[in-house]
């Protein structure tokens, strides 16, 4: 584990000292073009869920907020920031704006975000802050639909056959788990790919199928062929085909949204946070 308070150096969150001090670099360089301030940063993808290969690029995505003036118009403005995308970085991110009517739509991937152990940039103010938004409006139904629809659609295209690729029976796992997870009423999904497995699967021979899984993942690149694992189409099979009958936890017939329309407020016209 590094100095950097905000993410594990290790075998399951691999992140490249140097590769941090470019995104760091990048970030600023987006500030600077955009006249934006960047809230928050983080990474996204395989080395956020905790799974990366070696050859795994880095998905960084971060939420900014314009200079007051910017929100005051009759035509809004773009409201996503993109660099061009290569082989180590795929790098974008989204307005607070956008970013806090996601989350009042039910929206999982932002709720990911906000948990993921990788972070490259935060003001703890805005972190606490809109941590505890997505909380209070979190919307069970329709994430568990999202992954639901996420884990269906990658088994049906990438784990029939004997021979399949690797990384996609994680990319159906996580969905999976994250289902289970709400239908267990556990509350917000985390990212972390562990969490979901030592909070879910109980069975031994399940859990040491994944562990070896994770463990070829981890040192094959991302294209790598196996042979199919039976124990875990088992379990994917069962649940998949369960979990499209079943309904997942209703939502709360009333829910206050109005944190969202205080948080962008305060966040714009500066509250605990300076503008720029």
């Amino acid at each position: 584990m590094t100095g950097n308070k905000y993410d594990f150096q290790d075998n399951e969150h691999p992140i490249d000292p140097l590769v941090r001090i470019e995104i760091e670099a990048t970030l600023a360089r987006v500030e600077a073009e955009h006249s934006v301030k960047v809230l928050f940063a983080c990474e996204s993808g395989s080395r956020g869920w905790g799974f990366a290969s070696p050859d795994s690029d880095y998905d960084v995505r971060f939420i900014y907020v314009h200079q007051v003036d910017w929100y005051l118009t009759v035509f809004p403005g773009r409201d996503v920031i993109e660099l061009p995308i290569n082989d180590v970085y795929d790098v974008s991110g989204w307005d607070l704006r956008k970013a806090l009517g996601l989350l009042r739509n039910g929206n999982a991937t932002v709720v990911e975000w906000l948990s993921s152990p990788v972070i490259y940039r935060a003001d703890q103010a805005f972190l606490g802050a809109v941590r505890a938004a997505a909380e209070q409006v979190y919307r069970p139904e329709r994430s568990f639909h999202h992954y639901l629809h996420m884990a269906k659609k990658n088994y049906r295209e990438h784990l029939r056959g004997d021979l399949v690729r690797l990384k996609k029976y994680l990319y159906v796992l996580r969905p999976l788990l994250a289902c289970l997870w709400i239908e267990q009423q556990r509350g917000v999904v985390p990212m972390r790919f562990q969490d979901l497995v030592d909070a879910i699967v109980t069975d031994s021979a399940l859990k040491n199928a994944i562990e070896e899984l994770l463990t070829i993942k981890r040192q094959a690149l991302e294209s790598e062929q196996g042979l199919a694992m039976p124990v875990i189409n088992q379990f994917l099979e069962f649940h998949l085909d369960r979990l499209s009958h079943a309904f997942p936890p209703p939502e709360q017939e009333e829910r206050d949204f109005t944190v969202l329309d205080r948080l962008l407020h305060d966040t714009v016209l500066g509250g605990a946070l300076p503008l720029i």
